[in-house]
């Protein structure tokens, strides 16, 4: 969602290739219209809203490699223009505003636990405090106290004949952007990857869907954000 009203919509698979190319669409007509193509053709990466109303675009996947590139949008221009890299590749990681003005990125990269903050100042990525758990395709929801939770996911080791293992994580953590660390809360009631999380206006956040080993779920829970960082179904 832009500052107009508009909401940009970029990148992504069309069915036989990754895309570059990015439209508008106008709420008021109903209508999507041509903008400005990316310098680089991405799929599985993020957009976030920045404070002076651009649009950081990073990572995802390109032609068979996992981007570190970044690149700016500009409303007003309808145009892409390179930033700076990430300190990783990443895909299917989480992009998030923090009340500072940064974005904080993390998972979902190799290692899987790094994180590192977007200085739109700078125009730079440095590298902050790991993740306690590896993560890809978790989320990240900023908290009214400022802190960042991160919950679910999934990763992919080997066994001892390189065949892959997948672990679905029920954890959860928080990312406090004052001290610059992880630390570990309350674990949902099962574990899950692929599913949503939205602030409430009482300050608890709603998890819901997903998936796991089990298949895909229709279950859903609430994290309160207390002492004891509870999940409750």
């Amino acid at each position: 969602m832009l500052g107009n009203g508009k909401v940009l919509v970029a990148g992504g698979y069309s069915g036989t290739a990754i895309l570059a190319s990015a439209e508008l669409y106008d709420p008021a007509a109903g209508t999507f219209t041509a903008t400005g193509s990316m310098t680089v053709a991405r799929r599985g990466l993020t957009a976030t809203l920045l404070s002076n109303g651009k649009v950081l675009i990073a990572g995802g996947t390109s032609s068979g490699q996992i981007e570190a590139s970044a690149e700016l949008y500009d409303p007003a221009a309808g145009t892409f223009t390179a930033t700076g890299s990430m300190t990783v590749g990443r895909y299917l990681h989480t992009a998030t505003l923090l009340g500072n003005g940064k974005v904080l990125i993390a998972g979902g990269g190799y290692p899987y636990t790094s994180a590192e903050l977007y200085d739109p100042a700078a125009g730079t990525f440095t590298a902050t405090g790991s993740m306690t758990e590896r993560m890809d395709s978790h989320t990240a929801t900023l908290l009214g106290n400022g802190k960042v939770l991160m919950v679910g996911g999934w990763y992919i080791t080997s066994d001892n004949y390189g065949e892959p293992i997948e672990t679905t994580l029920a954890s959860a953590e928080l990312f406090d952007p004052v001290a610059g660390t992880f630390t570990a809360t309350g674990s949902m009631t099962m574990a899950r990857w692929g599913h949503t999380a939205t602030l409430l206006s009482n300050g608890k956040v709603l998890v819901a869907g997903g998936e796991n080993d089990s298949g895909y779920l229709a279950s859903a829970e609430l994290y309160e954000n207390n002492p004891d960082g509870g999940f409750q179904p």
